[in-house]
């Protein structure tokens, strides 16, 4: 199926980590540009050299999605390469568990800058251009976690939040023919959760409560961000698509 993305810009943060890097691998396979925006420089030049063995152009910039100026030059560097961005994806975010009576204060803020301070930088770095372009694709990584999960708190409260911003920015720049939809995964296999001794009790729990009974894998959420940067999802906007196996609560 052609998703009609062939030359378009793509955008991600968090792009050089195991999400990010399936997106970026899906998108080079529809024939897009990619930007690989992380902060971790020997993880970005790994993520562009395997890009790059693959047939895809990736451009790889550092930048600190919390920090307004960095996030500035990470997207004029796009644009000086390929002169626009027609795809951003808000995939940057990580979690520091603790019950909220022992969550450092530091953490607290730390989860939820990274995820919406950072969203909120990006696409007010990009929206600008696209506002021009009268097109655009803004897609914002949450995750199932926005329905609540003990000993996230910072987490969840920073996904349910991306969902919200998720739905005012789609009103908000509807009417310049861009979307914005947010992709909330489940349990997906990480090389991290894979290290964890733990790994396959959390498997086993995770297939009895998931009516597809497996874990999640990378590729899955890359689907799905595909086909809402795609042609094809130009009427689908501020929605939250659950890549999940079908487990909500």
């Amino acid at each position: 199926m052609d998703l009609g993305l062939k030359d378009a810009t793509a955008f991600i943060t968090g792009g050089a980590g195991t999400l990010g890097l399936a997106m970026a691998r899906r998108f080079v396979q529809e024939g897009c540009h990619v930007v690989v925006c992380d902060t971790n420089q020997d993880a970005i030049d790994a993520a562009c050299a395997e890009l790059s063995a693959l047939g895809g152009q990736a451009l790889g910039v550092r930048a600190d999605v919390t920090r307004k100026d960095e996030v500035g030059l990470a997207v004029q560097q796009a644009i000086e390469r390929w002169q626009k961005v027609d795809v951003l994806v808000n995939n940057a975010g990580f979690a520091r568990d603790s019950y909220l009576t022992r969550m450092p204060e530091e953490d607290w803020h730390a989860v939820l800058d990274v995820t919406l301070l950072g969203a909120f930088h990006c696409s007010r770095a990009v929206l600008p251009l696209m506002m021009a372009q009268r097109h655009g694709r803004i897609i914002n990584i949450a995750s199932r976690a926005h329905l609540g999960n003990p000993g996230q708190t910072n987490y969840s409260a920073a996904k349910a939040g991306l969902i919200g911003f998720t739905r005012s920015l789609a009103l908000e720049s509807g009417k310049f023919g861009i979307t914005a939809n947010a992709v909330a995964p489940g349990v997906i296999s990480t090389p991290r959760m894979q290290q964890r001794p733990d790994y396959a009790e959390l498997t086993e729990r995770a297939k009895s409560n998931t009516p597809v009974a497996r874990l999640g894998d990378p590729a899955d959420v890359a689907a799905t961000v595909a086909f809402l940067a795609s042609r094809l999802a130009g009427f689908t906007t501020g929605e939250t698509v659950h890549v999940t196996g079908g487990r909500y609560a």
